[in-house]
């Protein structure tokens, strides 16, 4: 597998690293090719594209729960088990899901018709995905080979471009993602997602704290989990009530309240505009740039230019 990259490297340091025994293994391993993996909040995923048309196996188990987003599958001949379930030699299986819980092998050869190309998800049963919530915690996962669920399917095409683009304005945009992929792939593996026991929005006293501590920290990377511990509520539960209650995801009214602290401190014309873009928290000019226009529908730069 390949080496695992941080979101917004170097500022965000990986939290989840894997092993080559911790990733899924192809024989022989050149007749695939990886894009870069990335690791987030108990997260990574790896993008395989399979290079030739020639026979081969994988394998794989660990420690970490296993979902294969399969974009493209198509196969002569061929054989996938995962421990738990009847081997399959389906042959076209595009636009398909697997998962294998953690300590389950996934296993299996074929004879390709097609290119192959897979996105796996390696979920770490322990990492804040799942330990933020005791139902999630001790929920046991069981093996799923080749199905359908277009709510999951569509949050790991998200959650795949999302972490791809690697723009550290849409950390939070992430972080949402990453927690609503653990509960469709507990309410797509059977269960119940605890969304639905949610009614209304943040009490005013959780509005008020919450927006006082981002105040209070605009230009830091304020993560969902801070936000969600500031009101005593589950990651997946504040997301939701925090939208209900201001009318836009707890990162975009962040980056919000960012920009309004940057047209104020770009009355002053003696800051530069990098040093401001630091300030808000940007590490990069071109960022804040993007992010302000975005915003403002102006560079920082024109902006002060209208205020003289």
């Amino acid at each position: 597998m390949p080496d695992v990259v941080s979101l917004t490297a170097p500022t965000l340091p990986p939290n989840l690293a894997f092993e080559h025994s911790q990733s899924v293994t192809f024989t022989p391993p050149e007749i695939v090719s990886h894009q870069s993996a990335v690791a987030w909040d108990g997260i990574a995923v790896d993008s395989v594209d399979l290079r030739r048309q020639d026979v081969f196996e994988y394998e794989f188990r660990g420690t970490n729960h296993l979902l294969i987003a399969t974009e493209r599958g198509h196969r002569y001949d061929g054989e996938s088990s995962v421990d738990g379930l009847p081997k399959s030699s389906r042959r076209e299986f595009s636009q398909t899901l697997t998962f294998a819980p953690a300590g389950h092998r996934f296993q299996g050869w074929q004879k390709p018709r097609l290119l192959a190309r897979v996105t796996n998800f390696y979920i770490d049963p322990h990492g804040p995905l799942f330990s933020s919530e005791p139902r999630l915690a001790n929920y046991e996962f069981r093996p799923q080979l080749f199905f359908v669920d277009s709510n999951l399917w569509t949050t790991t095409q998200k959650l795949k471009a999302a972490l791809q683009i690697s723009d550290p304005a849409d950390r939070g945009y992430v972080e949402a993602l990453s927690t609503t992929l653990a509960h469709e792939l507990v309410r797509a593996n059977g269960g119940t997602s605890t969304a639905s026991q949610l009614r209304g929005g943040l009490s005013l006293w959780q509005q008020r704290n919450v927006a006082d501590y981002i105040d209070a920290h605009f230009g830091e990377d304020v993560s969902l989990h801070q936000l969600a511990q500031v009101a005593g509520l589950s990651p997946y539960h504040f997301a939701r009530a925090f939208k209900q209650s201001f009318g836009v995801p707890p990162h975009r009214y962040h980056l919000a309240v960012r920009m309004e602290r940057a047209k104020l401190m770009l009355e002053n014309m003696k800051t530069s505009v990098t040093e401001i873009g630091v300030q808000v928290g940007f590490s990069e000019t071109s960022g804040f740039s993007t992010a302000f226009r975005k915003f403002t529908g102006m560079t920082p730069t024109e902006f002060r230019r209208v205020l003289r």
